[in-house]
């Protein structure tokens, strides 16, 4: 009895807790109000990630449409026709660069031809006017030779000379002329004067004369070509005229190198 009144003085004196109870409506109220609000945080958020460019979803990349046989062939179409008009440039090119040579070379061609009739034309008028004063000559029984258009000029090339003279026989021509002619160039070489005399090209080991034959009945052009040291510096040209059979010449003349 004593332990029953013990117990129940435990009892009466633990503290006791009390819980109110919230009404249900206010708990649909709170509930209402804070998915409004996760709502309006979720649609602030997606707001801004769009103003911001953010997709609305991330798409998978597209697989373009690529066209790459036909587009291949037009690229090689067209890269042979370049190149095949770049072929007809070329040719072209090459016709008319040999084209303008070809003029070159016949402009050069006409040039030298035409330098060469001038000098051909003041030959031949030199030559008239030779004969022309060799007619209105006083005439003689005998016959006499006479040297005309006699000259001497520089070659093309270093140490080579040219020389030209027309024989003339006047007055009685009843048979031709037969003699020989002698030519002696006079030079300068090291600060000393030398003679040399020029040796005919038909000369042979058996005829070692230096003498060049000449026979005509009316005239005889003479025209030649020797060749001396670059470094000589040639003055005059002599030439001696001889008949045949004699030792004395019947003419002779020096003409001087023309510049």
């Amino acid at each position: 009895m004593i332990k029953s009144r013990n117990r129940r003085q435990k009892i009466a004196a633990a503290p006791a807790a009390v819980r109110l109870q919230t009404p249900a409506h206010v708990r649909w109220a709170t509930l209402a109000i804070l998915l409004v609000a996760a709502l309006i945080l979720s649609w602030g958020m997606y707001d801004a990630g769009r103003k911001a460019g953010i997709p609305d979803r991330i798409e998978p990349p597209r697989e373009e449409k690529t066209e790459t046989g036909p587009e291949m062939e037009r690229l090689s179409q067209s890269n042979a026709r370049l190149q095949h008009e770049n072929d007809e440039l070329r040719i072209k090119m090459a016709g008319l660069d040999q084209q303008l040579q070809m003029d070159q070379a016949a402009r050069q061609d006409i040039a030298s031809q035409v330098k060469t009739l001038q000098a051909e034309n003041t030959r031949l008028k030199e030559e008239l006017a030779f004969f022309q004063n060799l007619g209105s000559a006083p005439g003689k029984t005998g016959q006499r030779v006479s040297i005309g258009g006699l000259k001497l000029e520089k070659g093309k090339l270093p140490g080579e000379y040219r020389y030209s003279l027309l024989l003339v026989q006047s007055g009685v021509r009843g048979k031709d002329f037969h003699g020989n002619l002698e030519f002696a160039v006079n030079f300068q070489q090291n600060g000393e004067k030398m003679v040399q005399s020029l040796t005919s090209n038909e000369t042979s080991d058996d005829d070692p004369s230096k003498k060049f034959d000449v026979s005509f009945r009316f005239y005889r052009r003479v025209e030649s070509t020797f060749w001396l040291a670059p470094d000589a510096i040639v003055d005059s040209l002599q030439v001696k005229v001889f008949e045949k059979g004699e030792t004395q010449a019947r003419l002779m003349q020096t003409v001087n190198l023309s510049l």
